[in-house]
């Protein structure tokens, strides 16, 4: 027995490896992550709506977000707690499947826990909570579907700006309110521009972003084609009816990568030696020049012996650094990429209407249009004071964009501004007085979260969130269905189609989903066993991709 030795710790602590972390037990483990969890909501929830508040977030290669768009400032917060992940990575889901209501995830989702705590403080079991919230969460999406959509918004056509304008609006205006009569007709345009003979087949990718410092937000402009941010190398700043072969290798002289010797023995010999590779480069730029093509777009450096060959052929040249961006000029004009510098055959050759070196705000840009090969990116050039406020501006574009995505799917809408959480809550209190037993009370809690919406809407307009929720639910039980806050003046009107604020259900119908499902995960925990990190140094911040 003498090589065994018991440890000097019992129990749990005991049978574990050294440094391991055991939280257990409802106060310490179900309590705790509660909070947690509540604690990412907060910070959520203050932005929500048009009135949200914006954070301010450094991250850690100091690059400064000044936004109140939930989906970027939980990206940019890294959060720890392992239960509170669990929300950041439920907000991440929608933002990346829907593009919207990140924020409601998470708000509505820190809403359920506090009325769980609430709950597990009156006696109940965690599971008798879960096990109510998942009644409710079937019930309350069965009637989000059946009952509150409005009537005839299942039908839409994508190619018409106004009814695409007039459900892009609540997801533009919640991120840049006051400038969504302006953004939302340009978003709009740049999506029926590039939206497929199939809608279903829209390609978020398709609409691209450019910012340029200066002017204001009226400034801005949807161009049909792509807009890159350098103006083109040489002297050569236009072409039209454009042959363009894309060389993603680069276009320079190929050089050697061994070390020689070369012996010369004369002058005239040392003349000719410099010849050769002059006199390669021009066949090489004379072969392209044949192929019919008028500008060469390089992914690589280009060299100054070709670059005076090319303004000799009258080719325009233009480089594109990111390989992301390549590859889409690639998509826009039908070119293909060759990896080496050599003659393109007419099938490898794009085309495009005029690629045009223009000024836009003091910044020179190169303008690629193709519009009668059918134009497959638009561009939607934003103008502003600052970078923050482009990052911003572009968080709202990509909203609205997505929102687009989303309404050619499915275009089923839902009354906005707080109403439908409301007649929610109120048809969940119904269906939980039905209930026997104690999952009711979770029904119940669940109805009264829905109005976390109502609620945060107002306070962040600065009105009092108690007689705003209770007006709106004597409007509902005046079976208003459709009767929402209005923010700017407190009071309470029906959405009706001309003045109301919609929402699509798509979002909110997986919003509502996901919440409840992480809600439901971080009440099933009982235990954390934390393992002790691993040595090692620390692996580098940034995963060094480019910004595409």
């Amino acid at each position: 027995m003498s090589g065994f030795h018991l440890p000097s710790n019992y129990g749990m602590q005991g049978m574990l490896k050294e440094g391991h972390k055991l939280i257990s037990g409802l106060e310490e483990a179900v309590l705790k992550n509660i909070e947690a969890c509540q604690q990412v909501s907060k910070i959520a929830s203050s932005s929500l709506g048009p009135n949200g508040m914006n954070k301010m977030v450094i991250n850690h290669l100091d690059k400064l977000f000044v936004t109140n768009d939930a989906g970027t400032i939980l990206q940019e917060l890294e959060v720890q707690h392992p239960a509170a992940k669990v929300l950041v990575l439920a907000a991440k889901a929608q933002q990346e499947e829907i593009g919207d209501a990140a924020n409601l995830v998470v708000s509505f989702a820190g809403e359920l826990l506090g009325g769980a705590e609430q709950l597990i403080r009156t006696g109940l079991h965690p599971s008798e909570i879960v096990t109510g919230y998942a009644k409710a969460s079937l019930k309350c999406l069965e009637i989000l579907e059946k009952e509150l959509v409005v009537p005839g918004s299942d039908t839409m056509d994508v190619r018409n700006p106004e009814e695409v304008v007039h459900r892009m609006k609540s997801a533009v205006a919640s991120k840049q309110y006051g400038q969504e009569s302006i953004l939302c007709p340009l978003i709009a345009d740049a999506c029926i521009q590039v939206c497929p003979k199939n809608p279903m087949n829209f390609n978020v990718d398709n609409v691209r972003v450019a910012k340029i410092l200066g002017g204001g937000i009226h400034d801005s402009q949807v161009v049909r084609g792509m807009v890159l941010k350098s103006e083109s190398v040489g002297t050569i700043k236009k072409a039209q009816n454009a042959k363009v072969a894309v060389f993603g290798g680069g276009v320079d002289t190929a050089a050697t990568e061994t070390k020689g010797t070369v012996l010369i023995n004369s002058g005239a010999e040392l003349e000719n030696y410099a010849k050769t590779e002059e006199a390669k480069v021009e066949e090489l730029i004379k072969s392209i020049a044949a192929s019919g093509a008028t500008v060469i777009v390089s992914g690589g450096a280009v060299g100054e012996m070709a670059l005076h060959f090319c303004e000799r052929y009258k080719l325009m040249v233009v480089k594109i650094a990111s390989k992301f961006e390549l590859r889409r000029f690639c998509r826009t004009t039908g070119a293909v990429s060759l990896v080496k510098l050599q003659q393109p055959t007419p099938d490898e050759l794009g085309f495009a209407d005029s690629v045009v070196v223009e000024e836009l705000g003091g910044t020179r840009v190169t303008v690629v249009k193709n519009e009668t090969g059918g134009n497959l990116v638009a561009t939607l050039v934003i103008r502003g004071s600052t970078d923050s406020l482009l990052d911003d501006v572009e968080r709202a574009v990509d909203d609205g964009v997505n929102s687009y995505k989303a309404m050619c799917r499915d275009s089923k809408l839902v009354p906005g501004a707080g109403a439908t959480e409301i007649e929610l809550a109120k048809r969940l209190k119904e269906y939980g007085a039905m209930e026997a037993g104690l999952v009711q009370y979770a029904i119940d809690k669940y109805a009264d979260s829905l109005e976390v919406v109502p609620r945060i809407l107002a306070e962040n307009a600065g009105l009092n969130s108690t007689d705003v929720i209770s007006s709106l639910y004597a409007a509902h039980a005046a079976n208003r269905t459709s009767a929402g806050v209005d923010i700017e003046t407190g009071s309470i009107v029906d959405q009706d189609h001309e003045a109301g604020v919609w929402d699509l259900l798509t979002p909110k119908y997986w919003a509502l989903k996901l919440a409840t499902d992480a809600a439901c995960t971080v009440l099933r925990v009982d235990q954390i066993i934390m393992a002790k990190q691993a040595g090692g140094p620390k692996p580098r911040a940034g995963d060094g991709g480019d910004e595409d």
